[in-house]
């Protein structure tokens, strides 16, 4: 495959000038419609130093659902869609999980000691980092603020009474705006909580993480900003998994730099993510008649140049490029004997390369509308080096795919073109208007592709012949605010051509298909604020439909509501949640995604934060407060030998969590 040059160019780079700073990106202000990067800007790390995974802040988001298969993990999922149709950009870069099973989806690589600032993207406002199927999370790390100081920093200590958690991190710079280095690591453990009902639920973990990034900008504007991370994942348990994950290792390299010009700024990013990832059933749990274990690495290389231009008050426009290889593969073997025996090529040496180029542009066409637009054009090609190799019972990748679907070509080519209109009409009163149509083209994953899992105890093959995913979207929002008072109703639809289904062919038997799909749903914000008190009321609804044979799509969440009070005065802040969800009738049995129908439920949380002096804050939270045993429609299937009766993986009972921040 092309590309190669990546492989040894993103490290090398990064090394050489991690050292280096970078300019803050500008960013997109007062009329600017275009959405530039969001490097360098600031966020309220109080929000996240209680939790085991940053993600978890998106718990309130009522278009956001979270499904649980253990401690950690958590799979995000957008307005009903989750997986690889949710895309996850950490500080600009793309990182792909390493197991077939996803207990290592991307969000699990955000980084707890630097609490990264969460915005969750469901439409196409810019296509520079690719189109959106479901949903794109942004994460993105504030540079650090010395604020006239040489060194700046903060430490976190705390813990958490259910499942004994606790955690530690830190962070420190030295140097100023415009030239810093900066050191940060975190670690945290926490053992097998328990529900609501007493009963323990196989979720232990351990993490370790470190990073190292700088920045450094020249009188001219010119920039240069580098980071190196590593994260370790030992002894992760699963309830929602017949296997555990023992370890999972993620090395990230990044460098990116640019400078001003004409009327804008060019940047160039360029990144590695590296994953290795185990998992077994019998390093953390009794040994059953077979020790199978999975050895899964994935690779991922990228480059990206963008050029913006402001040439006017009234005009953005941008175009670029990008470049991105990724290879997997992952081997299943029965261990049981002392010489190992390759069970199945799950990811048969999977290689993707893709090359994308886009421009979008933005203009004020009157006082009160804007106006944008954009196209992007993608070649994917995609190919499983491995297939023609036997695993056990004399079988190949290749002869599995061809028995299930009869197709013969492992190296299918997309030619994937998306794009976006836009607008956005101001009116009367202080609201805004804001209509988007998109089309966004999605290549099937890897695992949809390609998985090649044959045992005695069933298969799960992907299908090499799958077409792209064709999402058409329209989505109208109306925004405003009067005296105390904001609201922002949306209603979408999302129209999809050759929607990926998975299906149990037999009940043991997991393969996939294109369907045509309608997914469509309404959003509800309002809120009130006097300076010392406010309140939220969010309200999300989701349908999905297979228009196929009139049948619900899996994994759709149920309608959530989300009910708010905050308290705030001289830094002190409470806040009492109350998160309610309505039961799920509607679901896709033969998905073997969905465990069944489930209840609606109710859930009451309440969290502070107190400065007790100076430099130190407090922080604390008391979560599901009357001890309910609930989890919501979308977690996995529990398997867990300590409550085999239990439907899905619960949600920890009541939890006492509190913190101590120390920052200078």
């Amino acid at each position: 495959m092309k590309g190669r040059v990546l492989a040894w160019f993103t490290p090398m780079a990064v090394i050489g000038f991690a050292g280096f700073p970078a300019l803050t990106l500008a960013q997109a202000a007062g009329e600017n419609v275009l959405i530039r990067v969001t490097e360098g800007q600031e966020s309220n790390t109080s929000d996240g130093v209680l939790v085991s995974e940053p993600v978890n802040r998106l718990a309130s988001d009522p278009s956001v659902s979270l499904s649980r298969m253990g401690g950690r993990g958590l799979e995000p999922i957008v307005r009903g869609q989750s997986q690889e149709r949710v895309d996850v950009l950490l500080d600009g870069i793309r990182v792909e999980g390493a197991c077939p099973n996803r207990m290592d989806p991307p969000t699990s690589r955000l980084s707890s000691a630097l609490a990264p600032a969460l915005e969750v993207r469901t439409n196409n406002r810019t296509l520079r980092w690719g189109p959106i199927a479901g949903g794109q999370i942004v994460a993105t790390t504030a540079d650090p603020r010395f604020n006239g100081n040489t060194t700046t920093g903060q430490v976190t200590i705390g813990g958490s009474d259910n499942g004994n958690g606790r955690l530690i991190n830190a962070t420190a710079a030295v140097g100023s705006e415009n030239a810093w280095l900066r050191l940060s690591g975190g670690y945290d453990k926490a053992d097998d909580y328990e529900d609501g009902d007493g009963n323990k639920v196989r979720s232990a973990y351990e993490n370790t993480e470190g990073r190292i990034d700088g920045a450094w900008t020249a009188e001219n504007g010119f920039f240069i900003k580098g980071m190196i991370s590593r994260q370790e994942e030992d002894d992760v348990k699963y309830a929602g998994a017949g296997m555990d994950a023992p370890q999972t290792d993620t090395d990230m390299y990044r460098i990116e730099l640019g400078s001003p010009v004409a009327d804008g700024e060019w940047s160039l990013l360029a990144w590695q993510a590296d994953v290795d990832h185990i998992m077994d059933n019998f390093s953390l749990r009794p040994v059953g008649m077979m020790k199978m274990q999975t050895d899964s690495t994935t690779e991922t290389r990228g480059l990206r140049f963008t050029l913006d231009q402001s040439p006017n008050s009234s005009t953005d426009w941008a175009v670029g490029a990008d470049l991105e290889t990724n290879d997997w593969d992952a081997t299943l073997s029965n261990v049981t004997n002392p010489v190992p025996v390759t069970a199945s090529l799950m990811w048969p040496g999977v290689e993707r390369e893709r090359v994308g180029v886009f421009a979008e542009g933005f203009r004020r066409v009157a006082r009160n509308l804007k106006l944008g637009a954009g196209v992007r054009y993608d070649r994917v090609e995609m190919d499983a080096t491995r297939a023609d190799e036997v695993a056990s019972m004399g079988m190949t990748p290749a002869m599995l795919y061809q028995s299930a679907y009869g197709t013969t070509d492992v190296k299918p080519e997309d030619n994937n073109v998306s794009g976006f209109v836009s607008g956005e009409w101001r009116l009367p009163h202080n609201q805004a208007l804001t209509l988007t149509a998109s089309r966004s083209v999605r290549s099937p994953s890897v695992t949809e592709r390609y998985l090649a899992r044959n045992t005695s105890s069933g298969s799960w093959i992907g299908n090499p012949d799958l077409d792209t995913e064709k999402h058409h979207k329209v989505e109208l929002a109306l925004s405003g605010s009067k005296n105390q008072w904001s609201w922002k109703p949306v209603a979408w639809v999302d129209q999809v051509d050759d929607f990926v289904r998975r299906y149990e062919e037999t009940s043991t038997d997991v393969r996939y298909e294109n369907i045509d799909a309608r997914l469509l749903g309404v959003e509800v914000m309002i809120g009130w604020t006097n300076g010392t008190w406010n309140s939220s009321s969010t309200l999300a609804a989701v349908r999905g439909e297979n228009r196929d044979d009139n049948t619900a799509l899996a994994q759709i969440s149920p309608v959530q509501f989300v009910q708010t009070l905050g308290w705030n005065y001289m830094g002190h802040s409470i806040e009492a949640q109350w998160q309610l969800a309505r039961r799920q009738d509607r679901i896709d049995a033969e998905s073997g995604l969905d465990a069944g129908t489930s209840p609606g439920y109710g859930v009451f949380n309440l969290s502070g934060s107190h400065p007790l002096m100076e430099h130190l804050t407090f922080s604390w939270a008391l979560d599901n407060l009357f001890d309910n045993t609930w989890a919501p429609h979308v977690s996995r299937a529990n398997t867990d030998p300590f409550n085999p009766d239990a439907v899905r993986v619960n949600e920890p009972g009541r939890t006492l969590r509190a913190a101590l921040t120390a920052s200078w």
